[in-house]
């Protein structure tokens, strides 16, 4: 196999929009390092372009099999999708230390240990490359009925070391970017309650997984765009209606 091909990590990647990233990825030609926590190599039948990774992006050990088995399987890394992540919706005194862990260990410490080990391979590698982090719009316009403080908590971080990470490596050619989504039409949510996540939005409808697909690989061709929170969200950002 090329090391000419260009190859990107997923986490997140079984199912819903890290399978969507996964699929567009492989489209454009590209190899792609595939996580969860459980993900089986079976998922993705014997396309040998994709290689799974099953573990938890909360332990550091499993971010730096995400790099190595990108350098043994591909001979390289150029892209960090961090699309793993964790949403509980309760009210703000609801909450359980069970909950504040798990959200910390997914949300928090799998950017963190998983943007470190895919940057300190770029810086050691000498090469240019992109992140690019999936948040929630949550972080900008709250929704009344909709109580997800350890969202806001989490992927607010995030979305604000976007923004320093762009800063700090703009000089060595990495660019550091975020997707911004509302509601996505996927499997776990039902369909009795389409109508009522269809009106949470001003657009009126839920997203498309498609369209947050669509989102990464803009971003991906966007050379001059770094620091950036590309909202997707069918204008919930906007403000309050």
């Amino acid at each position: 196999m090329s090391i000419d091909t260009k190859v990107a990590i997923v986490t997140g990647a079984s199912q819903g929009i890290g399978a969507g990233i996964v699929a567009g990825y492989r489209q454009r030609g590209w190899n792609v390092v595939a996580n969860s926590r459980n993900i089986s190599p079976e998922l993705y039948g014997n396309d040998v372009g994709i290689a799974s990774v099953a573990g938890d992006v909360g332990e550091p050990e499993t971010a730096k099999r995400l790099v190595e088995t990108a350098l043994e399987r591909f001979g390289r890394v150029d892209t960090l999708v961090n699309n793993a992540g964790i949403f509980i919706a309760k009210p703000f005194t609801d909450y359980t230390p069970a909950d504040f862990n798990r959200k910390i260990a997914v949300n928090l410490a799998g950017f963190f240990y998983v943007t470190q080990a895919f940057v300190a391979q770029l810086k050691k590698a000498d090469s240019t490359g992109h992140v690019v982090s999936i948040t929630t719009t949550l972080v900008d316009q709250p929704i009344n009925g909709v109580p997800a403080i350890l969202a806001s908590l989490t992927k607010g971080g995030i979305d604000s070391a976007t923004r320093g990470l762009a800063i700090e490596f703009a000089s060595s050619g990495i660019r550091v970017n975020a997707v911004s989504p509302g509601i996505i039409k996927t499997p776990l949510h039902a369909p009795e309650t389409h109508s009522m996540l269809d009106s949470l939005h001003p657009l009126g409808r839920m997203g498309e997984i498609s369209e947050i697909v669509q989102a990464v690989l803009y971003l991906e061709d966007a050379a001059f765009v770094t620091g950036e929170t590309l909202h997707v969200d069918g204008g919930q950002h906007a403000g309050h209606w």
